[in-house]
């Protein structure tokens, strides 16, 4: 027998607010929940697995409208693997080319710390401040 969750537990254990998850439901997002006698949702672990999808792709920066695509093709079933996989294929594409730029900014942050840390001393508690300069040689 599945075990059912209440909009509040599910909220507790993703992190999402219960607003949210009525919205995802609204828009298609999610699946309609099951409900009990009195109306209240009841989410099952296959929601808890499909919103920790969603999460992460929210995470990756995947917008709305290829979610909803996403999961209008999900609903599908099987047939439509082959149009999933290349939907995430696209996507992570884009997440790798975001990546690159974000560690080419991380470098060139790097670059310009050190270019200061050659300029003034550290202040007290950053990390490097416990490490001891060089001694200019005369």
């Amino acid at each position: 027998m599945d075990s059912f969750l209440t909009i509040a537990q599910v909220a507790a254990r993703t992190g999402l607010s219960a607003d949210t998850l009525r919205y995802y439901e609204r828009i298609g997002l999610l699946a309609p929940v099951a409900r009990a006698a009195g109306g209240q949702r009841r989410y099952r672990a296959a929601d808890l697995d499909w919103l920790a999808f969603v999460q992460r792709l929210r995470a990756t920066g995947m917008p709305i409208r290829d979610m909803l695509h996403f999961a209008a093709l999900r609903s599908q079933g099987d047939a439509t693997a082959a149009a999933r996989r290349e939907l995430l294929r696209a996507h992570l594409t884009g997440v790798q080319a975001h990546i690159r730029d974000l560690q080419q900014a991380a470098r060139a942050l790097q670059t310009k710390i050190a270019h200061y840390d050659t300029l003034c001393p550290p202040l007290e508690g950053e990390p490097h401040a416990e490490r001891e300069r060089p001694r200019r040689v005369r």
